[in-house]
């Protein structure tokens, strides 16, 4: 179990620097915008902040999610494609449990941050 969690970490560095590393910022930064739009739509409707919604109303948590995942999944798809794509060039071997972990990373988390962010920020403008 050791051996994976080296693995993992050794292979999550090497990405910094291998080919196709110009995602680890195109990434986060389309999350980014999406995140950013949505968030100021979240101001202007008078929904709470997404992520703390997401988290504290159960009642609204499936139509949240897949209003979350209209804003990003496409985000999150090229994530995971990019990665496989990393994997096959330099690993020529294809981790699923990496791949799941780096699109999560680069797509969903920076868009679960900024969104609420964003919405608690523009409503006290």
């Amino acid at each position: 179990m050791d051996d994976i969690w080296i693995r993992i970490i050794e292979h999550m560095s090497d990405r910094v620097s291998g080919p196709l590393k110009f995602r680890l910022l195109l990434q986060p930064v389309m999350a980014a915008i999406f995140a950013i739009k949505a968030g100021l739509l979240d101001a202007r409707t008078g929904k709470p902040p997404y992520f703390w919604a997401l988290a504290t109303t159960p009642e609204h948590r499936v139509d949240m999610l897949k209003d979350g995942w209209k804003s990003v999944g496409k985000v999150f798809i090229l994530a995971v494609v990019l990665d496989v794509a990393y994997q096959i060039i330099v690993l020529g071997f294809v981790y699923p449990g990496e791949v799941i972990l780096v699109a999560f990373v680069l797509a969903i988390l920076p868009y679960l941050i900024l969104r609420g962010l964003v919405t608690r920020i523009a409503r006290k403008r």
